[in-house]
């Protein structure tokens, strides 16, 4: 009896509402979170590294950082010796995401991603759209508050297409 008691108490969970009452929480693995985790991960890192201007951009690709592992830390070297900073401070621009869609398949016990980033970069007068359709894998990391709250990191991290879908000073 003792045994049972003690196995259902392990499985068991219960928190107090303000009311007073009772509630059973329900234990959950980590796993039946993971795709929420990792399209939260996702979200979070893409918003850090595509929403970007002058006064931020150096904050934000430093949290993108902590999300991914170096190839997203070559790419980050990459554009920087490309130039896509400093055009950003030099002629003030804005690049804001609009939307971020990803899907995640597993594979083999690995997590493959596909994400569609919609941002535009905002001249001044000019705003452009843009689409860009990134992929990678996620794995699964040991968590680190605050840098990477959902416990993943980004892997084989590349910008598959970018394409420009139109830009506001044209519409009528």
């Amino acid at each position: 009896m003792a045994y049972k008691t003690n196995k259902e108490a392990l499985n068991s969970a219960f928190a107090i509402n303000t009311d007073g009452s009772i509630i059973p929480l329900k234990l959950v693995t980590q796993k039946e979170n993971f795709k929420v985790e990792a399209l939260a991960h996702l979200d979070l890192f893409h918003n850090y590294f595509y929403n970007i201007d002058a006064s931020n951009y150096e904050r934000n690709l430093e949290k993108a950082l902590w999300l991914g592992n170096s190839s997203v830390d070559n790419l980050y070297r990459q554009k920087k010796a490309d130039g896509v900073y400093n055009r950003l401070l030099q002629y003030s621009l804005v690049q804001k995401v609009l939307s971020i869609d990803s899907q995640i398949e597993e594979q083999n016990g690995t997590y493959a991603f596909r994400t569609v980033t919609i941002f535009e970069i905002n001249r001044g007068s000019i705003i452009d759209t843009y689409e860009l359709v990134s992929s990678g894998n996620l794995i699964p990391v040991d968590r680190n508050f605050p840098n990477n709250p959902h416990g993943l990191l980004i892997t084989n991290y590349f910008e598959n297409t970018l394409k420009k879908l139109y830009d506001e000073s044209r519409k009528e």
